[in-house]
C-alpha cells in the first residue's frame, strides 16, 4: 500500500505527460530532418565522445541546421574547435553569474538522472529542470542523445513530432542493473538507436527484443582530419591515448612496459590524456615504483594529437573495454600499427590481426609486452602493418560514415512514432 502511495506523484506526472503528448500529436507538423540538435553533456570538455560528436555535427551542418545542446558548461572556451556552421547552446551554464533560483536548486541532487549513471554527481535538480524545459519546448526536428542519462530522458520526455535518435558511445555491458532496466523500458520509444559496433548492436537487440526502436543499427565513428604527416615508423616511441581511468587499463600498460624497457631501454612510452589529480598521482606512483621514470611519460592532454601520433612507431591499447576505439583509427590514419588487447568490443571490429595491427587475446600485461616487442624488433612487419593501417583508416572517412547518417535521416523522414508513457513503476 505504501509503495502505491509513493508512486502516485510519478504516475500522475506520467499520465499528464501522456495526455500532453496526445494533444501534441494531433498538432504535429511534417517530420523535419533539416534541423538537427545533438544533446551532449559538456561541449567544452575533452574526450572521445565530444571529439566524435563535433566531427559528426560538422558533417551534418554541411546541408542542415545543426545545434549542439550542451547540458552543462564548466569551461569558458571549448577544448576542441567547434566546426563551421555548428551552433552551441548551454542549459546549465556554470561559468557566468547564477541567479538565486539556480544557486538554490543546484544544491539538490538530480532526480532525472539515475544513481548508477556516471555523471550523476555532475548534475543537479537545476540541471534537471533546464533539461526538462528544453525537451518539452521542442517542435519538430531531429534530436540525437549521446549518453544514457540523456537518452533515457529523451525517450521519456521528447514530444511527438520530434525524431529521436539514441547513440551509444560505450557498450551495453558497461551499464549497471538499474540502468539496464530503464534502457529496456524506454529505448523502444526511440525512432532509431545507433551503436558503434555490430557486437553491441546484437547485444541491444537481444535485450530489447520486441521493444526495439524503429531502427536499431550500427554506424561507426568517422576518423577526423588530424594535423601532422604520416609516421615514418622510425622513432623509438610508443604512444597510448585516453583518460586516466580504470577502463583504459594504464595500470596494465605500466606493468607491460617494465618488460619492454628491460629488452629495449632506448624506447619510450608516451601516454596522452588527463584525469583527476588523484588518478594521475596514482599512475605516477605506479610508474616510479616500477622504476620507469623517464621511460613512461605522462604527457597530459594535447589538442594536436595528430602531430604526436605522427612521431610514434607503435600505438598501444591496454583498455579493459572500448565502446569503439576512436584513437585506434586516429593512429591508423597516421600509418601507425596498433597493438591492442582484444577487449570488448571496438578493437576486434577495426583491427585485423597480423594485417594492420596485433590483437592480444590474453588480458595479461606480459602478453601485451610481447606484442609491443614484436613490432619494435621486426621493422619489416611494422612497416607492412602500418601501410595496411592507412588503408583501413580510409574506410572510416568522414564522407563514408556521414553518408550512413544521411541514409538514416532520409529513412526517418516518415512520421515518427507517438511515444506513449507507461504508468507502471518507472522512475524518473
Amino acid at each position: 500500500m505504501k509503495g502505491k502511495i509513493r508512486r502516485l506523484p510519478a504516475n500522475a506526472a506520467l499520465w499528464s505527460l501522456r495526455t500532453l503528448n496526445a494533444r501534441r500529436a494531433r498538432r504535429a507538423g511534417a517530420p523535419d530532418t533539416g534541423t538537427v540538435r545533438i544533446l551532449l553533456h559538456h561541449a567544452h570538455g575533452m574526450g572521445g565522445t565530444i571529439r566524435t560528436v563535433l566531427n559528426l555535427a560538422g558533417y551534418l551542418a554541411r546541408e542542415r541546421d545543426v545545434e549542439i545542446v550542451s547540458v552543462v558548461r564548466a569551461a569558458e572556451e571549448p577544448f576542441f574547435p567547434i566546426p563551421p556552421g555548428v551552433r552551441v547552446s548551454f542549459l546549465d551554464d556554470r561559468v557566468g553569474p547564477r541567479g538565486p533560483v539556480a544557486a538554490l536548486l543546484s544544491r539538490f541532487a538530480s532526480r532525472l538522472v539515475p544513481e548508477q549513471e556516471n555523471i550523476r554527481q555532475a548534475v543537479t535538480l537545476w540541471t534537471d529542470l533546464r533539461l526538462l524545459r528544453f525537451l518539452r519546448s521542442l517542435r519538430g526536428g531531429v534530436l540525437i542523445a549521446t549518453r544514457p542519462a540523456y537518452a533515457l530522458a529523451t525517450a521519456l520526455l521528447a514530444p511527438p513530432g520530434v525524431i529521436t535518435i539514441g547513440q551509444e558511445h560505450v557498450t551495453l555491458q558497461t551499464h549497471k542493473p538499474e540502468m539496464l532496466r530503464l534502457i529496456k523500458r524506454r529505448y523502444g520509444r526511440f525512432d532509431a538507436f545507433v551503436t558503434l559496433t555490430e557486437a553491441d548492436r546484437e547485444q541491444y537487440a537481444a535485450l530489447l527484443k520486441k521493444n526495439a526502436p524503429r531502427r536499431l543499427l550500427r554506424i561507426p565513428n568517422a576518423v577526423p582530419p588530424l594535423a601532422g604527416d604520416v609516421s615514418t615508423l622510425r622513432e623509438r616511441t610508443v604512444v597510448a591515448i585516453g583518460r586516466v581511468v580504470y577502463a583504459k587499463g594504464f595500470d596494465r600498460l605500466v606493468k607491460a612496459w617494465k618488460h619492454v624497457a628491460e629488452a629495449h631501454p632506448d624506447w619510450v612510452l608516451r601516454i596522452y590524456g588527463g584525469g583527476t589529480p588523484e588518478r594521475e598521482q596514482r599512475l605516477r606512483e605506479r610508474i616510479e615504483e616500477a622504476g620507469l621514470s623517464g621511460k613512461v611519460l605522462l604527457m597530459g592532454s594535447s589538442k594536436e594529437i595528430g602531430e604526436e601520433l605522427a612521431k610514434a612507431s607503435v600505438y598501444v591499447v591496454s583498455s579493459r573495454y572500448e565502446g569503439f576505439g576512436m584513437t585506434i583509427l586516429e593512429a591508423m590514419s597516421k600509418g601507425v600499427p596498433v597493438v591492442s588487447f582484444d577487449c570488448p568490443h571496438g578493437p576486434r571490429e577495426i583491427i585485423t590481426h597480423e594485417h594492420d595491427g596485433l590483437l592480444i587475446r590474453s588480458g595479461k600485461a606480459a602478453a601485451l609486452a610481447e606484442g609491443i616487442c614484436r613490432l619494435i624488433e621486426d621493422e619489416e612487419l611494422r612497416l607492412r602493418l602500418g601501410g595496411n593501417a592507412l588503408r583501413t583508416a580510409s574506410r572510416y572517412d568522414l564522407d563514408a560514415v556521414g553518408a550512413e547518417w544521411d541514409a538514416l535521416l532520409a529513412d526517418l523522414g516518415g512520421s515518427p512514432r507517438l511515444r506513449s508513457c507507461s504508468l507502471g513503476t518507472t522512475t524518473w
